[in-house]
């Protein structure tokens, strides 16, 4: 029998969304970016530049990824090295650079422009758990609570258990303060933990505070108009602000409910067909965050209603491909993984449609692949990464068994190789 690569293993029903996703993206951006830096008066092409460089390292990164051993990118010693470099770097954002918007997060970086932390420790902390709960396993099928939560030694293995790390690294994050990538990283992170095999009970349940605790603070923003931030707190004024436009962006139209208004006449201008790529009015000068926050108000303004649902159509396609690699897979390492990437994508996803659409408060999470920065599609490009090697090796373990099953002697010569 001839020897397969891992090239044959390589699932194009996620590579090809990724792609035109990522192309697509290019495209977008280009046609928000220009306005912006004439505006300012820089390189009409430097965001476009830099993103485009961004996508490429990208498509490097994924392939690096999708060469290695899965059991490589199981062990766990990897985040003896990878969490104390984020929350070092949250360090040095957060008390060495300058706000941007209100918050600190982005370090400056000559000749590639700024790192954002908080990016990547979404994903780093999906793998961490992943890692972690695929060595509970046994623990996790005997429904051994105590043993997993460690009750008995509680504060002895409180600092050395994955509790104390998942905390730290969503404390370093709303400190900067970064709201949206904090409730990202709890998003994917129960995503993890649910599908870690944990009773039903411990899920549902979790669910159900999230779920009441969440509509009791929308409830309570509505009530308040969102002005519940004293003064005296004026490092977060701008959380405030956000507050009141989602309570009623009509309040205040020249401050805080500026962008909202603004984001909501792009979407209305858009009608069903659009105003054609390139022809948006909202984003020469009247929304701000047109290439970031709120760009997909700006995609409906340019190719409408229906060019937007397909976008989204194709989005959801990918994370409901990498879901069904979760879901299908038997080894747990892989199968939390993929869930928890899938997880990430479509929380990004929500909390970004919620905010321009004033079902939440805006918190300043961008679109997935459309909107400008490179540090938001290395993460997710890394992630696709993961999930195509996941996705390789579960498929060549599923090969192997069948051969095995039919013909023994058929083993020995089908072998994956990694190159």
């Amino acid at each position: 029998m001839k020897e397969l690569n891992k090239r044959h293993f390589l699932n194009y029903s996620i590579l090809i969304p990724y792609l035109v996703l990522s192309i697509l993206g290019l495209i977008i951006v280009f046609s928000t970016t220009v306005p912006h830096q004439i505006e300012l008066g820089l390189s009409p092409y430097q965001l476009f530049r830099n993103q485009t460089i961004f996508f490429i390292f990208s498509l490097f990164m994924i392939a690096v990824i999708y060469k290695m051993k899965v059991e490589k990118l199981r062990s766990r010693g990897w985040f003896g090295i990878l969490i104390p470099i984020m929350l070092a770097l949250l360090f040095i954002a957060r008390f060495f650079t300058p706000t941007i918007n209100g918050a600190h997060g982005w370090i400056s970086v000559p000749g590639i422009g700024t790192i954002q932390p908080a990016e990547y420790l979404k994903l780093v902390s999906v793998w961490f758990l992943s890692a972690t709960f695929a060595t509970k396993q046994n623990k996790i099928a005997a429904q051994d609570i105590d043993a997993l939560f460690d009750r008995h030694k509680f504060w002895s293995n409180f600092v050395t258990g994955w509790r104390f790390w998942v905390i730290l690294m969503i404390g370093a994050v709303v400190v900067m303060p970064d709201m949206g990538n904090a409730l990202l990283i709890i998003i994917s992170s129960s995503m993890v933990f649910a599908a870690s095999g944990i009773s039903y009970r411990w899920t549902t349940g979790f669910i159900k505070i999230f779920g009441g605790l969440s509509l009791f603070a929308l409830a309570i923003l509505k009530l308040t108009g969102g002005n519940i931030i004293p003064s005296v707190f004026s490092s977060i004024t701008y959380v405030n602000k956000r507050f009141v436009a989602f309570a009623n962006p009509f309040q205040d139209t020249g401050d805080s409910g500026h962008q909202m208004i603004n984001g909501y006449y792009a979407m209305s201008n858009g009608g069903w067909f659009g105003r054609g790529l390139g022809n948006s009015i909202e984003k020469k000068g009247y929304l701000p965050e047109a290439h970031t926050d709120f760009v997909f108000a700006i995609v409906i303004e340019e190719l409408g209603l229906i060019g937007a649902m397909i976008i989204l159509g194709l989005i959801f396609f990918l994370i409901m491909r990498i879901f069904m690699v979760g879901i299908s897979a038997k080894d747990p390492f892989n199968s939390m993984m993929a869930i928890g990437v899938a997880g990430m994508f479509f929380a990004q996803i929500f909390v970004n449609i919620g905010g321009i659409s004033g079902l939440i408060p805006s918190t300043g999470v961008t679109f997935p692949f459309l909107s400008q920065g490179g540090n938001s599609l290395l993460t997710l490009s890394v992630g696709v990464g993961f999930v195509l090697n996941i996705s390789a090796d579960e498929k060549r373990r599923e090969l192997a068994e069948k051969t095995e099953k039919y013909d023994v002697s058929d083993v020995s010569r089908l072998s994956l190789v990694e190159k």
